[in-house]
């Protein structure tokens, strides 16, 4: 007996790690967190806090972020980055907390019957409930609600996206499992549970049809899929990462060959899975080295980036915060005639900037390179959807895999992240493979 009590002590000192109640302080913001009560339905019997930032649009984005094992909504609140993103975004985070007990105290019900049937109760149902009370006394964009998580937080934010594909628009899974991997509650803790024993090993059908039957006949749009697990990760296995992998590309159809593969920083390495249309429906970052301690070191804004909810107006997902592989094909120098749109949009010392390249020829354009000079200190960072880099003040943008091609009156779009000093004054022309764009 003593020797389970000290190992369900160290499993949940471990899992504290990652709910963040001592890493970071509260953003600095007028702004608080603020509990909730009488939120609605709530069969898990669960705690809710909002933060809400002082500055934001009419209809926010909202985000449920969702800590692990042993933690609380404060605490994640405390320790992880997306209260300060909500500042400078303008989404509010909902940050339930969990009170379960399964083994050690807090964790998200992912085990029971109730938990894994569209509105069966428990949890995911008390979790709908705190949405919708966002929805209503924040003015909330409905079309726009995702879901983030660590560890236990990790295995409910695939749970809500299996459950509720017509409410979340996508999700990013910390250190989680696929949804329907615990067989029950003699199945959890992830100390003693066949699921993180090691060995689990279903095949893509099986997992994609764990999430097909949680909502039987829906044949709406699914969410998008963002998974993150560290490779030294001894708690909830690594290997969990490529089952997850093999659930979600199973449920758009899409082949386990990732349509790109790169290092957005480094030991991040990324894995994406797009479909016809050049869309990332699912992408999956393996992070050497780490073990059981995400999110950390900017994971947090890919979350959002990939949501597309890092910038002040709603628009197209920006995918994440770095380029996949690209394309080296290009179209005859001074052929394309072209519009260009450049959003950015600044904070501090630093910005992001939505570029989308409109083909008004009538021609395709089949590879392209952007180029533009800064007018001042202007420095890119990292990139999305397309493969920036720069030289002195001169930057080239080429197109990515899956948007080597614009047809006549198509447009391909990508963004960037960069630094400043001074005044961040947009560039003055566009060059498209040689020839001026306007």
């Amino acid at each position: 007996m003593r020797r389970t009590r000290a190992v369900a002590a160290a499993i949940a000192g471990a899992l504290l790690l990652v709910t963040g109640v001592t890493v970071l302080s509260p953003p600095a913001a007028a702004a608080s967190l603020v509990e909730v009560t009488g939120f609605g339905t709530n069969p898990g019997g669960m705690r809710m806090h909002v933060y809400a930032p002082d500055t934001r649009p009419a209809n926010p984005a909202i985000v449920v972020a969702m800590h692990g094992c042993g933690g609380s909504g404060p605490g994640f609140y405390s320790g992880s980055e997306f209260a300060s993103l909500a500042d400078r975004y303008g989404f509010v985070v909902i940050y339930p907390t969990a009170t379960q007990q399964a083994g050690f105290g807090n964790c998200f019900d992912v085990w029971s019957d109730a938990s894994k049937r569209r509105n069966g109760g428990s949890d995911p149902v008390s979790i709908m409930s705190m949405v919708t009370y966002v929805q209503r006394q924040y003015g909330g964009d409905p079309q726009r609600v995702f879901a983030t998580g660590s560890s236990s937080g990790g295995m409910m934010t695939q749970a809500l996206l299996a459950l509720y594909p017509d409410v979340f628009k996508a999700g990013a899974a910390f250190m989680g499992v696929p949804f329907n991997c615990f067989a029950g509650a003699a199945d959890f803790p992830p100390s003693s549970s066949r699921c993180t024993g090691g060995s689990m090993n279903r095949t893509p059908q099986e997992w994609g049809d764990a999430v097909r039957q949680a909502y039987p006949g829906y044949t709406g749009a699914r969410p998008r899929v963002q998974l993150w697990h560290g490779t030294n990760d001894t708690l909830v296995p690594y290997s969990l990462l490529q089952e997850a992998i093999e659930q979600w590309t199973n449920v758009f159809g899409l082949s386990q060959t990732p349509t790109s593969t790169d290092t957005p920083q480094a030991n991040w390495n990324r894995r994406r899975y797009a479909d016809a249309s050049g869309t990332v429906r699912v992408e999956a970052y393996s992070i050497q080295g780490a073990g059981h301690s995400l999110p950390s070191g900017g994971m947090a804004l890919a979350a959002v980036q990939f949501f597309g909810i890092d910038r002040s107006t709603p628009g197209s997902p920006s995918s994440s915060s770095s380029s996949p592989s690209a394309s080296s094909s290009s179209s005859a120098p001074g052929t394309a005639t072209c519009r260009v749109a450049y959003r950015p949009d600044s904070w501090g010392n630093g910005f992001t900037a939505a570029v989308t390249v409109t083909n008004a020829g009538s021609t395709a354009i089949n590879g392209w390179t952007l180029q533009w000079a800064w007018p001042g200190n202007q420095q890119v960072t990292n990139s999305w959807n397309a493969t920036v880099t720069q030289s002195g003040n001169q930057v080239s943008a080429r197109n990515a895999t899956w948007n080597a091609t614009i047809n006549p009156g198509q447009n391909a779009s990508f963004g960037f992240q960069a630094t400043y000093s001074g005044s961040n004054t947009a560039p003055t022309q566009f060059v498209l493979n040689g020839a001026p764009c306007s």
